[in-house]
């Protein structure tokens, strides 16, 4: 009998997409090590990929990639600065010359903190533009000229809901709706080499990184689902669902866009007050998925 695939594994990675969508393919996560990264590269292993994570920490990535292998996948890991434009040309360097063409890059990596604007210092704003934006791009730009220039590929940005601005994180909306202007960009420039770029706006993610934030952000957290549409926040799965779609063949056609997965949060408004009921069921396909603390 054949090797079992991934997905075939009890208790595995439960994908909407097919067994074996990627297999022979090289996918490449930044911000692997954890939240919504660690989640898409779970899934895209899951489906047959290869997978690259990347991020500054070695030991966290070591440990997705631990996970990985144990769900039966391949996982392979490289530790650098996504803000370092030396860095990143060698990193992108050393993963093509050993591991062959990127076939799809998710440009996930990033981080802010809460502040209102008029508190944020220069140094501040600089350093989540960098992590955001800059960074980002620094990874599409040496991932299409080392890769996909000749081979093709897709690329998917992570941005974020900046639809209604972004109140108390005016640095991370400039940057994140800079991504997604980027994206279009990006998409253009690059469709001749077969390339697509589209990117996603995630909203309110039960993921690891609502424990970083404290104070009135931490009390403020439990709250958010009411003032979601679907009475509920999303959940990893649900937005790396929407990203292996997207570098999907089934996405061929799709390119240029940002994606929104916020259950509606922007729409509406105080006029027309949100239902009492929450009939919303999450796609819960994650299995190794784990409930942020603030939440708990």
């Amino acid at each position: 009998m054949p090797e079992p695939t991934p997905t075939d594994r009890p208790g595995g990675y439960r994908s909407v997409l097919r067994p074996g969508l990627f297999a022979g393919q090289l996918h490449w996560v930044t911000g692997g090590g954890s939240g919504i990264g660690r989640c898409v590269a779970h899934e895209l292993a899951s489906l047959g990929a290869r997978v690259v994570i990347s991020g500054r920490t070695p030991d966290k990535l070591a440990r997705v990639a631990a996970e990985i292998a144990e769900d039966g996948g391949r996982c392979h890991t490289i530790a650098f600065d996504i803000r370092d434009e030396d860095a990143v040309k060698a990193g992108v360097a050393r993963v093509v010359g050993e591991h062959g063409p990127v076939a799809g890059l998710v440009n996930n990596a990033g981080g802010q903190f809460p502040a209102p604007m008029l508190a944020i210092s220069k140094k501040g704003f600089d350093a989540v533009v960098a992590s955001n934006l800059t960074g980002g791009f620094l990874m599409m730009r040496e991932v299409f000229v080392q890769s996909m220039q000749r081979h093709g590929g897709a690329i998917v940005n992570m941005t974020a809901d900046f639809r209604n601005g972004m109140p108390g994180m005016a640095h991370s909306g400039a940057a994140r709706a800079g991504m997604s202007n980027l994206t279009m960009t990006a998409a253009f420039e690059w469709a001749h080499a077969g390339v697509r770029v589209n990117a996603v706006a995630p909203g309110w993610i039960a993921s690891s990184g609502m424990d970083t934030y404290g104070g009135a952000m931490k009390a403020i957290i439990p709250k958010l689902k009411n003032h979601v549409p679907l009475r509920r926040m999303g959940l990893e799965a649900e937005v790396s669902a929407a990203i292996a779609f997207l570098l999907s063949p089934g996405a061929a056609f799709i390119t240029g866009v940002t994606l929104p997965i916020d259950g509606g949060a922007p729409l509406g408004g105080d006029i027309f007050p949100l239902g009492s009921e929450a009939r919303s069921v999450p796609f819960d396909g994650f299995h190794r998925a784990v409930t942020p603390e603030v939440l708990k």
